[in-house]
Protein backbone atom coordinates (compact mmCIF):
# COMPACT_ATOMS: atom_id res chain seq x y z
CA UNK A 1 0.00 0.00 0.00
CA UNK A 2 1.36 2.88 -1.10
CA UNK A 3 -0.63 5.60 0.87
CA UNK A 4 -2.40 4.73 4.06
CA UNK A 5 -3.94 7.90 5.39
CA UNK A 6 -5.98 7.51 1.82
CA UNK A 7 -7.12 4.15 2.30
CA UNK A 8 -8.20 5.48 5.60
CA UNK A 9 -10.47 7.93 4.23
CA UNK A 10 -11.55 5.72 1.66
CA UNK A 11 -12.08 3.46 4.49
CA UNK A 12 -14.20 5.75 6.58
CA UNK A 13 -15.96 7.78 3.42
CA UNK A 14 -17.03 4.13 2.16
CA UNK A 15 -18.35 3.41 5.80
CA UNK A 16 -20.34 6.59 6.26
CA UNK A 17 -21.86 6.14 2.67
CA UNK A 18 -23.13 2.53 3.85
CA UNK A 19 -24.28 3.75 7.19
CA UNK A 20 -22.44 1.51 8.77
CA UNK A 21 -21.65 2.28 13.18
CA UNK A 22 -17.60 1.32 13.06
CA UNK A 23 -14.94 1.32 10.74
CA UNK A 24 -11.45 -0.80 11.25
CA UNK A 25 -8.13 -0.03 10.14
CA UNK A 26 -4.67 -0.71 10.57
CA UNK A 27 -3.43 1.55 13.58
CA UNK A 28 -0.56 4.22 12.90
CA UNK A 29 0.80 6.92 15.12
CA UNK A 30 -0.74 9.21 12.15
CA UNK A 31 -3.82 7.88 11.88
CA UNK A 32 -4.59 7.77 15.74
CA UNK A 33 -3.57 11.66 15.43
CA UNK A 34 -6.52 12.26 12.67
CA UNK A 35 -8.79 10.50 14.49
CA UNK A 36 -8.44 12.45 17.21
CA UNK A 37 -8.64 15.25 15.22
CA UNK A 38 -12.29 14.36 13.81
CA UNK A 39 -13.64 13.32 17.16
CA UNK A 40 -12.65 16.69 18.43
CA UNK A 41 -14.14 18.43 15.72
CA UNK A 42 -17.10 16.63 16.36
CA UNK A 43 -17.32 14.76 13.25
CA UNK A 44 -17.16 10.80 14.85
CA UNK A 45 -18.32 9.90 18.23
CA UNK A 46 -14.71 7.91 19.02
CA UNK A 47 -11.95 5.80 18.32
CA UNK A 48 -9.93 3.09 20.48
CA UNK A 49 -6.91 0.97 19.23
CA UNK A 50 -8.20 -2.51 19.15
CA UNK A 51 -5.28 -5.15 19.03
CA UNK A 52 -6.15 -8.62 17.18
CA UNK A 53 -4.95 -11.39 18.57
CA UNK A 54 -1.80 -13.13 16.36
CA UNK A 55 -2.10 -15.35 14.43
CA UNK A 56 0.43 -18.92 14.76
CA UNK A 57 4.11 -17.46 14.44
CA UNK A 58 3.27 -13.49 14.21
CA UNK A 59 2.97 -9.92 15.83
CA UNK A 60 -0.70 -8.91 17.04
CA UNK A 61 -1.68 -6.62 14.75
CA UNK A 62 -3.32 -3.24 15.48
CA UNK A 63 -6.41 -1.64 14.26
CA UNK A 64 -7.56 1.60 14.96
CA UNK A 65 -11.38 1.38 15.96
CA UNK A 66 -13.44 4.37 14.20
CA UNK A 67 -17.11 4.96 15.53
CA UNK A 68 -18.77 6.64 13.27
CA UNK A 69 -21.74 9.39 14.14
CA UNK A 70 -24.95 10.51 12.36
CA UNK A 71 -27.75 13.22 12.72
CA UNK A 72 -30.56 12.45 14.62
CA UNK A 73 -32.59 11.30 10.95
CA UNK A 74 -29.52 9.23 10.33
CA UNK A 75 -27.83 11.88 8.30
CA UNK A 76 -24.39 11.89 8.21
CA UNK A 77 -22.26 14.10 9.90
CA UNK A 78 -19.49 13.77 7.24
CA UNK A 79 -20.50 14.00 4.05
CA UNK A 80 -17.17 14.20 1.91
CA UNK A 81 -13.32 13.66 2.71
CA UNK A 82 -10.61 14.99 0.35
CA UNK A 83 -6.68 13.77 0.11
CA UNK A 84 -5.15 16.97 -0.27
CA UNK A 85 -0.85 16.03 -0.07
CA UNK A 86 -0.16 12.36 -1.29
CA UNK A 87 2.85 10.81 -1.86
CA UNK A 88 3.39 11.93 -5.49
CA UNK A 89 2.61 15.25 -4.80
CA UNK A 90 3.01 16.74 -1.29
CA UNK A 91 1.24 19.73 -0.93
CA UNK A 92 2.82 22.79 1.65
CA UNK A 93 0.96 25.74 2.72
CA UNK A 94 2.92 28.45 4.46
CA UNK A 95 1.58 30.36 8.15
CA UNK A 96 -0.55 33.20 5.92
CA UNK A 97 -1.49 30.98 3.45
CA UNK A 98 -3.49 28.21 5.29
CA UNK A 99 -6.75 27.17 3.50
CA UNK A 100 -9.68 27.23 4.73
CA UNK A 101 -12.65 24.62 3.58
CA UNK A 102 -15.99 25.57 2.39
CA UNK A 103 -15.50 29.34 3.15
CA UNK A 104 -14.83 27.81 7.30
CA UNK A 105 -17.87 25.05 7.20
CA UNK A 106 -15.17 22.33 6.87
CA UNK A 107 -11.85 21.32 8.28
CA UNK A 108 -8.54 20.82 6.87
CA UNK A 109 -5.98 18.37 8.81
CA UNK A 110 -2.29 19.73 7.99
CA UNK A 111 0.93 17.95 9.93
CA UNK A 112 3.35 20.76 11.37
CA UNK A 113 6.19 21.26 13.07
CA UNK A 114 3.88 21.56 16.15
CA UNK A 115 2.23 18.11 15.37
CA UNK A 116 -1.45 17.45 13.66
CA UNK A 117 -3.91 20.20 14.08
CA UNK A 118 -6.50 21.93 11.87
CA UNK A 119 -6.12 24.51 10.06
CA UNK A 120 -7.81 27.36 12.72
CA UNK A 121 -5.11 25.60 14.90
CA UNK A 122 -2.46 26.25 12.76
CA UNK A 123 -3.08 29.78 11.85
CA UNK A 124 -3.89 30.46 15.69
CA UNK A 125 -0.61 28.75 16.31
CA UNK A 126 1.47 30.88 13.07
CA UNK A 127 2.83 28.02 11.73
CA UNK A 128 2.56 26.33 8.31
CA UNK A 129 2.91 22.81 7.10
CA UNK A 130 1.55 19.97 4.81
CA UNK A 131 -2.36 19.20 3.98
CA UNK A 132 -3.00 15.93 4.76
CA UNK A 133 -6.39 15.99 4.17
CA UNK A 134 -9.81 18.21 3.80
CA UNK A 135 -13.17 17.17 6.14
CA UNK A 136 -16.47 18.80 5.57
Amino acid sequence: MTDPIADMLARVKNATTARHTRVDVPASRLKVEIARILESEGYITGFKVVEEPPAKGQKPQKYLRILLKYGPRGERVISGLQRVSRPGRRVYFGRDNVPSVLAGLGTSILTTSRGVMTGREAVKAGVGGEVLCNVW
